[in-house]
């Protein structure tokens, strides 16, 4: 399982000419080349969805035959970089990551390279390296169109409905997934806020003004706490943009400390992303509005097919050659569709499913 990255470029060069599964002048060596070891390096296990990830990761590779080295940075992108190192020095085949800092693993990925270990970014498209070979993830700006789109329908902005007050969230500024959710969801939001439907009483528009350090729900509650007490002496709150659940459970924290929930001061409309079981429940009592779904089995599958392809000489499928420029290179990918949820649809979208059982979200 080693001497493959000629054969990488191969596949690669293969792949932009075709999104079809094929295999790459091999056929499948079978159980020979099972048993190897793939390193899996997520982000960090303060949130929910990060531990599912890693377990369905860790299942659908030992489904495959393959042992694994789970391990978490704990929003530590030094830990990170140690922890894939040692990876490295373990000799594993291939490594599936989940970057902590998209911009601080060229040295590391590096060293993956020189000992011929293909890398697939997990959710988290890696930054300024050659060396990331495919990226699986969903549709990132859908997930912020999807958002947005809730806001728009919920105060009619469509019929012409307004002025409504909203203030702006972002994820961690050294998430490359930031940028596109944010992206997709002014591209349907810029024209309200041109047209003065939609008002920011905080001024704080530009992706650098409302990224959240580490998606860290605490940083977003002082935040939101600040913006009340400075920018909403009269008015009030009709809607947040909140680019993910653990920001938004911060973000209700704040409003609810300034009384909003009360029947004078009702709730705005707050997005979300990762169908979180906390959120999915404060979504059933009428306090979160709304989440992006997205099927982490099925990530975890596609991430899991990509290492067992390239550890095999077999082309991914990968659905999107050109989007996904790292600084470095394009990197080929596999983008799954997520899911808007709310109140009036979770049981089909979640429940039906068996993303969840009736049981889990009492």
């Amino acid at each position: 399982m080693r001497n493959r990255r000629s054969a990488l470029a191969a596949i690669a060069g293969a792949a932009s000419v075709s999104l079809a599964l094929s295999a790459c002048g091999k056929s499948d060596t079978g159980s020979s080349e099972k048993g190897g070891t793939v390193g899996i390096a997520m982000p960090t296990r303060a949130s929910e969805r990060w531990i599912t990830d890693g377990n369905n990761v860790v299942k659908d590779l030992k489904d495959k035959g393959y042992k694994t080295r789970l391990v978490y940075g704990d929003d530590d992108p030094d830990r990170q970089v140690s922890q894939i190192r040692d990876l490295i020095t373990r000799g594993v085949d291939a490594l599936v990551v989940a970057a902590i800092d998209n911009k601080a693993l060229d040295k590391v990925l590096q060293e993956a390279a020189d000992a011929d270990i293909p890398v697939i970014s997990y959710d988290r498209l890696i930054l300024g390296t050659q060396n990331v070979d495919y990226y699986a993830s969903f549709d990132n700006e859908q997930v912020g169109r999807l958002q947005a789109r809730y806001i728009i329908d919920r105060l009619g902005l469509e019929d012409g409905k307004g002025p409504f007050n909203i203030e702006l969230f972002a994820g961690s500024k050294d998430d490359n997934n930031t940028k596109y959710f944010f992206d997709g969801a002014m591209e349907l939001l810029q024209p309200y806020l041109d047209n003065k439907q939609l008002v920011v009483p905080s001024g704080q528009t530009a992706l650098n003004q409302v990224t959240t350090l580490r998606w860290d729900g605490a940083t977003a509650r002082k935040r939101m706490q600040g913006i009340l007490a400075k920018s909403y002496g009269i008015g009030k709150v009709d809607a947040v943009l909140s680019p993910y659940d653990g920001i938004s459970i911060g973000v209700l924290a704040a409003l609810k400390s300034d009384d909003y929930g009360s029947g004078s001061k009702p709730l705005p409309v707050i997005t979300g992303q990762d169908a979180e079981l906390a959120s999915v429940k404060s979504i059933i009592a009428g306090q979160q509005a709304q989440t992006v779904y997205k099927d982490l089995r099925q990530l975890a599958e596609v991430a899991s097919e990509m290492a067992d392809d390239v550890l095999n000489d077999r082309t991914p499928n990968v659905n999107d050659n050109s989007t996904y420029d790292n600084g470095s290179k394009v990197v080929p990918a596999y983008l799954l569709q997520p899911t808007s949820v709310d109140k009036t649809n979770y049981k089909n979208v979640l429940v039906g499913g068996g993303y969840y059982t009736a049981a889990d979200l009492k």
